[in-house]
């Protein structure tokens, strides 16, 4: 059995990598990398033998639920899926309440929302681990996943060029801090009005510059390409923003990953995508297929990612 630092997680939440110092974020990507080895080997690890995960979704999901649920169960555990429709918060009942019930019965929460407030009230009054599986202000367990698979392609992250293009939104947060983190020179390139959160980006800067890192934002995605070791997009539309999609597909139209914009990145450049792609939109059809992209290595990573954090703060 994998023997884990709990001293330094257990009883943790996990909502923003902001939250976590470079040594931990590393920490947790090597766990990942040691589960994934056992689980391709074959090799048993119930760590979470007799535990149980609460999983409150407001948001759909494929990854993060699938991701979270075959997680649990490769660690010996078991995963209660929840949606709104499933308990009483989507009827009225209160967030701290039902924080202190699930304590009493749960080992950890998960929960992915649409308000950040909402996982910030649950962890303030839950007495177990609460994980922020999507907001829309973050995604940490996504980055988390992104800086696996940088890690694994290119045998390192400090001193690598990220460049995201597209909206400002809670995938752009988390690739700031955790970029900012372990030293990566994070280039965010988007339209005027889709910028990320000014307060996000101070906070990005100032990890930065304790790790050697870097963190821009432009308005030109050519400009932001040019020699990039990892080029990144998202769709242009998140949930909760499909009334704006036509309107938002004119402000992207020029920001879209391509081959015209793979030539002017690195030569061993890759191509990552948090998933759903709408082909043809954020991403061209050609470079989405092409030998540089490894966005269904980066989703596979979700699961070990997750497994990490939940085997640590659990």
């Amino acid at each position: 059995m994998i023997e884990l630092d709990k001293a330094r997680f257990k009883g943790r939440d996990f909502i923003s990598l902001h939250d976590f110092s470079q040594e931990e974020i590393a920490y947790l990507l090597k766990v990942a990398q040691e589960l994934k080895r056992m689980q391709k080997e074959g090799i048993p690890h119930p760590i979470l033998q007799g535990k149980t995960l609460a999983m409150l979704f407001t948001k759909s999901s494929t990854r993060t639920r699938v991701a979270f649920e075959v997680g649990m169960y490769q660690l010996g555990g078991q995963a209660l899926f929840l949606s709104s429709r499933d308990i009483q918060l989507g009827r009225g009942e209160s967030i701290a309440d039902t924080a202190r019930v699930l304590s009493r019965m749960v080992d950890g929460i998960m929960i992915r929302t649409f308000s950040h407030q909402e996982v910030l009230d649950l962890a303030q009054h839950a007495t177990v681990p609460v994980i922020n599986g999507l907001t829309d202000l973050l995604h940490p367990t996504q980055v988390l996943a992104d800086l696996l698979t940088i890690q694994e392609h290119k045998g390192k992250l400090a001193g690598l060029k990220l460049t995201f293009i597209g909206d400002g939104n809670n995938m752009t947060h988390s690739l700031m801090l955790g970029g900012a983190k372990m030293g990566l020179h994070v280039v965010i390139a988007c339209p005027n009005g889709y910028r990320p959160k000014p307060e996000i980006v101070a906070l990005a800067q100032t990890d930065a510059q304790a790790s050697g890192g870097k963190v821009e934002v432009v308005e030109d995605p050519e400009m932001a390409a040019q020699g990039a070791d990892v080029l990144y997009t998202d769709v242009w539309a998140s949930m909760g923003q499909e009334q704006e999609a036509e309107e938002r597909k004119k402000a992207f139209a020029a920001y879209q990953i391509n081959s015209d914009i793979l030539k002017l990145a690195a030569p061993d450049a890759i191509v990552l995508h948090c998933l759903p792609a709408h082909h043809g939109e954020e991403i061209s059809h050609e470079v989405f297929e092409g030998p540089q992209s490894v966005v269904f290595d980066e989703a596979e990573n979700r699961l070990h990612v997750h497994k990490a954090i939940m085997a640590l703060v659990m």
